[in-house]
């Protein structure tokens, strides 16, 4: 029987070349099932792109090789960037709550992006774009300083090993390139169920000269805003006894 390239089969993560920043991730295959390679086929050339592969359409950009987001979404309005999207149900909910900002979702892993796109789809949003590979890498290249509304990063890895907290996305270095690309007054939100996570989260963000947060006084955690919705993967933990901590922070300079 011959082989049967499916849409899936073409993406790709490019490998990190040496003395490049370390991935905050680790790509892996999964198997999609038929709705979601449908998905795929169907709705990627529209509104997807690749932040490292240009066979898979890569994202518009104005002369000066910055993000073109006026282009990629057909209108001027401000931007949200989620980090790490997961299966899409926050990034979804919210969006469709929030008609008058643009989300734009980074993923690394397929089955993440695929139902993402399902869900948009579905709900018939025009505000929400969806881009494969590594959100660190497009932020450095091709977003400028203070284009971002906010930054939205939803249970990050949280690579529990001491010799992988270099991989972690919340620490000094990627704090700071975050920090730039928010307007001043953006937010910064994170949320992880990892206590330890949470409390070298809160210190990192704490340190950062650039930002503030207002709940320092009363231990730096809020309680989940009511605008991010529990997902499912959240509410696993939840039963399990899982506790949740919210961070967020605004830039100031």
């Amino acid at each position: 029987m011959a082989t049967v390239n499916l849409p899936s089969d073409a993406f790709r993560h490019v490998a990190a070349r040496p003395h490049e920043p370390l991935r905050t991730f680790h790509p892996r295959r999964s198997v999609l099932g038929h709705d979601r390679e449908d998905a795929l086929d169907r709705l990627w050339p529209r509104w997807g792109f690749s932040v490292h592969d240009e066979d898979r359409g890569t994202a518009p950009l104005t002369e000066a090789g910055t993000l073109d987001t006026e282009a990629l979404f057909g209108r001027r309005a401000p931007v949200v960037l989620e980090i790490g999207s997961g299966m899409g149900e926050t990034t979804a909910a919210m969006a469709a709550a929030d008609p008058g900002r643009d989300y734009l979702a980074v993923e690394a892993h397929l089955p993440g992006i695929a139902n993402l796109l399902l869900l948009v789809d579905r709900a018939g949003l025009t505000n929400v774009r969806v881009a494969h590979g590594d959100a660190l890498d497009l932020v450095r290249r091709h977003l400028p300083e203070g284009s971002l509304d906010a930054v939205h990063v939803f249970f990050p890895d949280p690579w529990p090993k001491a010799r992988h907290h270099k991989r972690r996305i919340i620490q000094p270095v990627h704090v700071a390139l975050l920090r730039s690309r928010l307007r001043i007054g953006g937010a910064l939100h994170c949320a992880t169920d990892w206590l330890e996570y949470a409390e070298s989260m809160r210190e990192t963000l704490e340190a950062d000269p650039g930002l503030d947060n207002p709940a320092a006084p009363v231990g730096g955690f809020v309680a989940r805003p009511a605008h991010r919705p529990v997902t499912k993967f959240e509410q696993r933990g939840l039963d399990l006894g899982h506790e949740v901590r919210d961070l967020v922070v605004h830039r100031v300079r």
